[in-house]
């Protein structure tokens, strides 16, 4: 047996988002969000679930934060709701939803749990999608002055920061195929929500250095390794693909421009919409960037408009899949990491999400997911390979610790290391075999293959 032992300063953490598991959504004054407005249109998500009671984290955080206490498990991200702070969006801000967050972090801090947070997990405040949302360029102005709010008040305790959580999701789940809040199918104003996001980005970069230059800041993407369905015969359907999914959003911000394969379309759908100073905001030095990955995609050249390619359902002998219907493929881990590597110098690197969902039960109060340790350990034996060739990896984070409301899938899909018991009034909290391994490693900084 090989003993996988990870660089001394390696940080260990889970990770969650405030829509999924605080609940309270209209509770001590918050206002609505896009997506406590989405999950209630109809066919919208599975069994008609919403995020409104979600993991009752708001009540319930420091039971919550005890158990990962127990666990031994040293960091954890979690998101800020911008309308818990700002019901309207921007003006007034409601100072018991940021008490709520000071609370939070203070009691993280009692616990020796270091806090990583993120600025925006994808729930607008339904006032400022009112005015065109993503669409309008003033929401990231809005956005930067929240992210300052925030900051200020939290930022002599929590000292690593990430702006905004899978910017490519949240245009193409949003505003392409309308799976997502806000729910629309306008691929043709894409590229104006991307820059936007990207632009609020930048801007709270530079209200975060102003504040504090110590702290460190970043961007958490979601970038996927990409292969042609025919190993090497349709690279053009590849470079397209990558272009979109991953270069999109990590070229701006390390090399000052947009994909040269795309550049047209971003700027016939942004007249009017970027400034000169636009590219220097978003390309300010971030500390870190953030990696959100599960799987690969496959895909091949289709004569869409912009597109010009598709995904496709990998299909070979003993393929794996999560019950996402992602396919497990922990190779593609290594990949991603060494591209990043080779087209963007090194850049530091936190895995702020990786993980997996499967179909599983609780019984005789206890889950025995043999299956996730299994993924977790693949997955990290290519992260650890990759820090092996020189790649500057410096934390994993689990995604999720609880089990949560997984946005269109609803409580159906559950990636937690620990299981909620929806029938049980207290939303009891059983931790399942995977949580146990998890704090080995955390604890061992490391693990036995």
């Amino acid at each position: 047996m090989n003993n996988i032992v990870f660089p001394k300063d390696f940080v260990w953490g889970t990770a969650t988002a405030a829509y999924q598991i605080e609940g309270a959504y209209k509770e001590d004054g918050k206002g609505s969000s896009i997506w406590d407005e989405f999950v209630n249109k109809k066919g919208k998500i599975k069994n008609g679930d919403t995020g409104d009671i979600a993991c009752d984290h708001y009540h319930r955080y420091k039971e919550d934060i005890e158990l990962m206490n127990s666990l031994h498990y040293p960091a954890y991200r979690f998101s800020t709701a911008w309308s818990r702070i700002f019901p309207e969006g921007k003006g007034e801000i409601n100072h018991r939803g940021i008490d709520f967050y000071d609370k939070l972090v203070d009691f993280l801090v009692s616990k020796n749990i270091t806090p990583f947070v993120t600025l925006y997990h994808w729930d607008l405040p339904s006032a400022l999608e009112k005015t065109g949302g993503w669409l309008n360029r003033n929401t990231s102005k809005y956005f930067a002055d929240y992210a300052e709010t925030v900051v200020k008040k939290l930022g002599d305790r929590v000292t690593n920061w990430i702006t905004i959580n899978e910017p490519w999701i949240i245009t193409f789940a949003g505003y392409i195929y309308g799976a997502h809040a806000p729910g629309f199918k306008k691929p043709f104003s894409s590229f104006k929500v991307a820059h936007n996001l990207l632009l609020a980005h930048g801007m709270a970069v530079e209200r975060i250095r102003n504040l504090n230059p110590k702290l460190k800041v970043g961007i958490t993407n979601a970038p996927l390794p990409i292969y042609s369905y025919r190993l090497d015969k349709d690279l053009k359907a590849v470079k397209r693909a990558n272009a979109i999914i991953n270069k999109l959003w990590l070229d701006p911000i390390f090399k000052g421009e947009y994909p040269e394969e795309i550049r047209k379309y971003v700027y016939s759908q942004n007249k009017g919409n970027i400034e000169e100073n636009d590219l220097r905001l978003i390309s300010q030095k971030t500390d870190f960037l953030g990696i959100n990955n599960y799987t690969r995609m496959i895909v091949k050249s289709m004569p869409f408009p912009i597109f010009s390619f598709r995904p496709l359902q990998p299909s070979y002998k003993g393929v794996k899949f999560t019950s996402m219907g992602w396919e497990i493929y922990p190779h593609g881990f290594f990949d991603l990491f060494m591209w990043l590597k080779s087209e963007y110098n090194n850049p530091t690197v936190y895995v702020t999400e990786n993980g997996a969902s499967f179909y599983e039960k609780l019984e005789n109060n206890r889950l025995v997911d043999t299956n996730r340790i299994e993924f977790l350990k693949e997955y990290l034996f290519s992260l650890h390979k990759a820090i092996q060739k020189g790649c500057d990896i410096k934390g994993y984070f689990v995604w999720t610790f609880l089990d949560n409301f997984e946005w269109q899938e609803g409580y159906e899909k559950t990636f937690g290391l620990v299981h909620i018991d929806r029938k049980d009034p207290n939303l009891k909290r059983t931790p399942k075999e995977s949580a146990f391994w998890y704090s080995e490693v955390c604890q061992k900084n490391g693990f036995r293959l």
